[in-house]
């Protein structure tokens, strides 16, 4: 019973992250309806596994990790922005897929889908200090002599963060048919420009500290 609690409460965790949609959301977005649920879903994957290193760092309570991460805040903010930008540039510059086209998920461009959200999740230092404050919200605080029980809340916020992303892009994908293409180029340039504003406004807060 102990056991399935905590892994309700990692999935609710989970969820409390994965739900706000900010660039990483919308890029799932844009690639579900380019490219289609799979792709959709993976790049969704990325940032779970992104997720779930932070929910460890927080949930083992590996102190030298989180330190590590705060005096480094500098470099992943500029990584993190660099990254940002290389996404909404690349957004911008492609073209979307007609409508009635069929998609094509090659190994690849499945990996390139992991890999860019895993990178531009754990990149984002702020994401180390919401699962601790979320954690703390939700009575998880650090399991360090517990390493089953931290394992099991992991795979309860990986869990919780995965369904949000299979519900978004097979949601997403469900209304692919009623986009136009004229509909899919303004979602693309939209979504280049949030992932160009999250990346200035990263790189100004360089500045400020």
């Amino acid at each position: 019973m102990m056991k399935t609690m905590l892994f309700l409460k990692g999935a609710a965790i989970g969820l409390a992250v994965a739900i706000p949609v900010g660039p990483v959301g919308m890029v799932c977005i844009q690639r579900t309806l380019n490219k289609g649920r799979r792709v959709g879903f993976v790049s969704g994957l990325g940032a779970c596994a992104a997720d779930a290193v932070y929910g460890g760092v927080a949930g083992f309570g590996l102190s030298f990790v989180y330190h590590f991460i705060l005096s480094q805040q500098l470099w992943f903010r500029i990584i993190g922005g660099l990254l940002l930008i290389y996404l909404g540039v690349r957004i911008l510059l492609s073209p979307p897929p007609h409508p009635d086209s069929q998609v094509q998920n090659g190994t690849k461009s499945l990996f390139g889908a992991f890999s860019t959200t895993f990178l531009l999740t754990l990149t984002n230092p702020t994401t180390i200090f919401s699962f601790t404050a979320i954690f703390a919200a939700f009575g998880a605080g650090n399991l360090a002599g517990h390493p089953l029980a931290a394992t099991i809340l992991i795979l309860g916020v990986f869990f919780g963060s995965s369904l949000w992303w299979l519900t978004l892009s097979g949601a997403v994908s469900f209304w692919r048919h009623k986009f136009d293409y004229r509909r899919l180029l303004f979602l693309n340039r939209f979504a280049a420009v949030i992932a160009l504003f999250y990346a200035l406004f990263i790189l100004l807060s360089l500045f400020r500290t």
